[in-house]
């Protein structure tokens, strides 16, 4: 996973609310467990419509209660394979939200105005080293998790930071006792 300090560029607009991980990646597409291909799926149904329009931009700007429904990582995966680095939104489901830092995609949660205010831009940046959205020459502030930050700024998925402590964990290992048969190497 590669570290997240800022995110900058257009933004794409889906201005929905209640936007479940159905709508985002269809259970005909959940037959792989890769994170990687998925985007060309994304929205599947919502993409045959006429009009329909969703550019490929590093900043998806949506409405509230995103990735609602069911606990499907591939929502998540299909909107990082697209090419969506961050999603600002009013809410966003909480398993959709963990699922999302887990793979270093940014979930940003800003107050509806705001968000309308970076749809209405079609360009930021988020900070989230300051933990701030740019726009329009103005900064707005947004609160995250400190772990998830702290995993998203390291570029630390849970391998990552289970890696972290390998010299913790062989010490632990090499010094506990041990009744019946070894499992590992000595």
């Amino acid at each position: 996973m590669e570290p997240i300090k800022t995110i900058s560029g257009p933004v794409s607009v889906l201005d929905r609310n209640d936007v479940d991980t159905d709508q985002i990646m269809p259970k005909q597409f959940l037959k792989r467990v890769e994170r990687s291909g998925f985007g060309e799926f994304l929205f599947f149904d919502w993409a045959k419509q006429p009009g329909w329009d969703l550019p490929t931009n590093p900043i998806l700007a949506t409405g509230r209660n995103f990735g609602c429904g069911s606990s499907r990582e591939h929502a998540p995966w299909g909107l990082q394979d697209y090419g969506f680095q961050a999603i600002i939104a009013p809410s966003f489901a909480d398993i959709f939200l963990s699922n999302c830092t887990k793979i270093g995609l940014l979930p940003v949660a800003l107050d509806e105005a705001d968000v309308r205010a970076v749809m209405a831009s079609g360009e930021a940046t988020v900070d989230l080293e300051a933990q701030v959205v740019r726009v329009d020459g103005r900064e707005i502030a947004f609160e995250i998790d400190a772990d998830a930050r702290h995993r998203l700024l390291n570029g630390l998925d849970e391998i990552g930071i289970t890696l972290a402590n390998e010299a913790a964990i062989a010490g632990f290992e090499g010094e506990r006792e041990r009744s019946g048969p070894v499992t590992t190497a000595l």
